[in-house]
């Protein structure tokens, strides 16, 4: 598989589309992941007493975190909406919608009543808009992946989908960021009374940016030179790549089971359980988005180099490795510690995803790439990143220390080991010429060749 070239990638590359093309995928992935990232903030620090105050503080968090994993159960099917008219209309198009989709969404819930107004509505309504913005979300990362992937040249298609990586970094950096700056310049009334909402209604003027761009950029090369539709992407991926998608979600599950442990369930734990303050914690957690960003950039344009499978074997490990520290440095309370602990986990993440934006791509051909990849990269989000937080609650409380939870996130990351050795390396294959061999090795999984 290594070694292809594609001339008519290369000429793309050439022009000044494919920069465009580069900042349209990181502003709208960014905004994206903003909208995305600021409820798992709120639902850390306050969407507990705002919309379940009557089940207690640890009953509270529960049904926030709960809530929190509703999106990630919309995002397969948001994989499949968005894929289905992805791989038949196009990718550009279906981006704009899911980027509307998300941002709407988004500003709704900070304009939604709490408890104490609307009764059982508030959350119910939480719920719904939750679980929209979980659809939008399943169709923004593989169709942005594929704009980047389908066209830059095969030899620099991981450099560029370091681009799509730097999105949810710089996402999450924006989302943490308002948060400090609200939470230290507000009191704890004004911040749980309307503070919080602040950052879900500036989603509306980031959109607006977002879309500007995208309607700029041109549908790709590869799509365009694509003389097959398919009919029904859904069902063609899962009866003819079903083996690839369910290995490449258990590949990159540890990802994010290890992003929203120390994004998400470590802020919650570090400030109510720990007594850590607040904005100590929200500054480091910024600082370890710049330190995944660096790292993401960096892996991603190695594995034009070092392979995709190798770079994410060897991250996996790593992310392996850390999940046995993580909690024990966390819990000393210690201020170098706790920094070690979460800058640490961020820098392992982004190894870990940084080579993604261009191997999910190539592990599917050019007619269900968009289904193919964008359900890949969600289910990995269900098993890793909805149930994370709810495992970690519950052992924490049952063992009275988070340690466990290091023990349980190494189990993920061992199962990762095993889907990434089940999976095939894609280094340098041509995606305008790719198709379809059965794979002659045990283990290979689905390969292709020009």
């Amino acid at each position: 598989m290594g070694g292809m070239t594609s001339d008519t990638s290369s000429a793309v590359a050439a022009g000044p589309g494919l920069r465009r093309v580069a900042a349209a995928a990181l502003i709208g992935t960014t905004i994206e992941f903003y909208d995305f990232f600021i409820y798992g903030t709120a639902a850390a620090l306050v969407f507990g007493p705002v919309f379940f105050p009557e089940l207690g503080a640890t009953g509270a968090l529960l049904a926030a975190f709960s809530v929190y994993a509703v999106a990630f159960l919309a995002r397969p099917l948001g994989a499949l909406l968005f894929g289905h008219f992805g791989d038949r209309l196009g990718r550009k198009a279906t981006l704009v919608v899911s980027l509307l989709l998300m941002g709407v969404s988004t500003a709704a819930v900070g304009l939604l009543p709490g408890y104490r107004d609307w009764g059982i509505w508030a959350p119910l309504l939480l719920v719904l808009l939750r679980i929209c913005q979980g659809v939008g979300l399943g169709g923004e990362w593989g169709g942005a992946a594929l704009l980047l992937a389908e066209h830059a040249p095969p030899e620099r298609r991981g450099r560029y989908g370091a681009y799509l990586q730097l999105g949810p970094c710089a996402g999450f950096f924006l989302a943490t960021g308002v948060f400090l700056a609200l939470s230290e310049g507000l009191s704890e009334a004004a911040f749980t009374g309307w503070g919080w909402r602040l950052p879900f209604l500036a989603s509306l003027g980031l959109v607006a940016v977002g879309l500007f761009v995208r309607l700029r950029i041109t549908e790709t090369p590869v799509f365009r030179e694509e003389a097959e539709r398919a009919e029904a992407p859904a069902l063609d991926v899962l009866r003819e790549h079903g083996r690839t998608v369910l290995l490449g979600g258990g590949a990159i599950m540890v990802g994010y089971a290890l992003f929203y442990l120390t994004t998400t369930y470590a802020l919650a734990y570090a400030t109510a359980g720990l007594g850590a303050a607040r904005g100590l914690v929200l500054g480091l957690l910024m600082v370890g988005a710049v330190a995944k960003g660096a790292a993401a950039w960096f892996t991603a344009g190695r594995s034009d180099r070092w392979g995709r499978r190798r770079g994410l074997q060897a991250a996996t490990v790593l992310a392996t490795a850390w999940a046995l520290v993580l909690f024990p440095l966390l819990e000393t309370v210690r201020t170098p510690l706790v920094a070690l602990a979460l800058v640490g986990a961020m820098a392992v993440l982004g190894c870990l995803f940084g080579p993604v934006a261009a191997y999910l791509p190539e592990l599917f051909p050019t007619r269900v790439r968009y289904t193919g990849a964008a359900l890949t990269y969600n289910i990995g989000g269900v098993v890793g990143g909805a149930t994370a937080p709810l495992v970690a609650t519950r052992l924490t409380g049952a063992y009275g220390t988070a340690e466990p939870v290091g023990w349980y996130l190494a189990g993920v990351g061992l199962v990762s080991l095993l889907c990434l050795w089940a999976l095939p390396e894609t280094r340098g294959s041509d995606l305008s010429r790719v198709r379809e061999r059965r794979a002659r090795a045990v283990g290979a999984g689905a390969a292709y060749e020009g």
